[in-house]
């Protein structure tokens, strides 16, 4: 149960963190050649996390590398040996000074086309491999390296050199959700457990492609949204669903009973077959998909019968306090545990 946190540092010991094994700080960044971190307030974070150890002894504390936006000259660093060498000896010393376990590297996307302007080649990919290798020669077997990767087809088929990645690192995030982006022009399920007529794209997909490219269930983690996703749209027949779009706007899961409800015109569906809630407000024409405590069980469930290493999720600050969806994964842990 590994979650990113990108909150402030006065948040991050309200949740209840005895049910996490993993927070990933989100995010550190590149500085030259080396892992950094941006500002005291971030530094404070840091701290505030590896302290949560005191309530959970289990827990540990990783340090994540990039983000949407955050990995602009992770192709260029990453491309020669000099870079990669700095770069490992960076996170070592970094993990030493904060007492932190590991390092998650978000680079969105080697080889293909991520955040816009940023440099992207196929040469990244024998790169990612070599930073991998580097990365686990300077931290030995004790330190965890994992890194998250894009839900969606063209990511898994062409980004990544499983076969050799794979073996030095503990387990794969799998970024199932924004399935359907900020880019698309579609609307559907951002998050969904299993593919449609209409969607291919979904949690299981990308299980079923990782394991067809050699990967264990056994690192992999499957990926739940803390977070809605709302779309204008201009055919209301479907009920907003599978038609052309406009990304609005997101939306946490802390705000959402207080927006997505009946009194402010939206209208709340189950797709039987996507395994995925969905929210329409005709009036408005906007469309909601998200997860919610319905389907984060359904994942969680998924997890444990298909033996995966986990369930990650973006983010912890997004959720409630309380009875959230940090609490309904828990939930069906238990209950399957039974």
């Amino acid at each position: 149960m590994i979650a990113y946190y990108a909150g402030r540092t006065s948040m991050i010991d309200s949740f209840e963190v005895e049910k996490l094994t993993h927070i990933i700080f989100s995010f550190c960044h590149l500085k030259g050649d080396s892992l950094w971190v941006r500002n005291a307030r971030d530094s404070a974070t840091i701290q505030r996390m590896v302290e949560l150890k005191k309530r959970n002894p289990q827990l540990k504390i990783i340090l994540s590398l990039g983000g949407w936006g955050g990995c602009q000259t992770c192709s260029p660093v990453f491309s020669s040996k000099k870079g990669r060498r700095i770069f490992a000896r960076s996170v070592k010393e970094l993990s030493k000074y904060f007492g932190t376990d590991g390092i998650d590297l978000d680079w969105e996307y080697p080889v293909i086309s991520g955040f816009p302007g940023h440099p992207y080649k196929a040469e990244d990919k024998p790169n990612f491999t070599a930073l991998v290798k580097k990365l686990r020669q300077k931290l030995g077997k004790k330190m965890e390296i994992s890194f998250a990767a894009g839900g969606f087809t063209s990511f898994i088929d062409s980004a990544i050199d499983w076969k050799n990645v794979m073996p030095k690192i503990d387990r794969v995030n799998l970024m199932s959700y924004d399935l359907v982006s900020g880019s698309s022009t579609v609307s559907g399920h951002h998050t969904p457990l299993y593919s449609t007529a209409k969607q291919v794209q979904s949690v299981d997909n990308g299980v079923k492609k990782l394991i067809a490219a050699g990967v264990s269930p056994g690192k992999i983690v499957i990926g739940a949204a803390f977070y809605t996703r709302l779309f204008e749209v201009t055919d209301t027949t479907t009920n907003g669903l599978y038609v052309p779009a406009k990304f609005y706007h997101g939306l946490s899961f802390s705000h959402f009973a207080d927006s997505i409800n009946a009194a402010n015109g939206f209208i709340e569906y189950w797709d039987s077959l996507a395994k995925a809630p969905y929210a329409f407000n005709i009036q408005r024409k906007l469309m909601a998909t998200y997860d919610d405590t319905r389907s984060i069980k359904l994942k969680t469930r998924y997890a444990l019968k298909n033996k995966l290493n986990g369930i990650m999720f973006w983010q912890l600050a997004e959720d409630n306090l309380t009875e959230g969806l940090l609490n309904a994964i828990d939930a069906a842990k238990k209950e399957e545990e039974k």
